[in-house]
């Protein structure tokens, strides 16, 4: 099989390239045409980027995360204290919730109900404020209030399927 897969790139840039020569396309001014678009979006996106960037490590620094966390897992005792930064920083932010769940994988290991919860939930859920912030914005939608309650419930539902999920099933 590996030997498969270290053929799939160049085989798949030849046939982009045998394509755009049989439909008469220009494929290197088409491709440097991509480049400049693409750097055009990210020059607009990227302050919106940092600032959120910025903010989660604000709030994972400042300690106010494990307080938050330590609350809410005393509050409803189905959901282990680990998962809960997982909850909270999944609508805002795909990276930050990745580093959640290697910290859980390091902390409590991939196996444990932590581990396989927070893998549930980074598969189940979407970045809804993300996607909202970057998708929105580039295309120029001003009105986001049904969308933004849409895509949280869907993040709610999917966090309480995963946990209801790991639950009956791992535990």
């Amino acid at each position: 099989m590996t030997e498969i897969t270290v053929y799939i790139l160049p085989v798949l840039v030849l046939v982009i390239f045998l394509y755009a020569l049989v439909k008469g396309v220009n494929a290197y001014a088409s491709f440097s045409d991509g480049v400049k678009e693409g750097l055009h979006l990210f020059s607009s996106v990227y302050p919106a980027l940092l600032a959120m960037m910025c903010a989660i490590s604000l709030l994972r620094e400042s300690g106010l995360m494990e307080l938050s966390s330590q609350l809410i897992a005393k509050g409803i005792p189905y959901i282990p204290s680990e998962i809960v930064p997982m909850i909270l920083f999944r609508p805002v932010s795909g990276n930050a919730s990745l580093a959640v769940l290697i910290d859980i994988f390091k902390t409590c290991g991939v196996d444990s109900m932590q581990g396989i919860m927070a893998s549930i939930i980074q598969g189940s859920t979407d970045t809804t404020f993300y996607v909202i912030s970057l998708y929105f914005s580039t295309v120029g939608i001003r009105k986001i209030r049904n969308s933004l309650t849409i895509g949280l419930i869907a993040d709610a539902a999917g966090i309480g399927m995963a946990i209801l999920l790991t639950i009956l099933f791992f535990q």
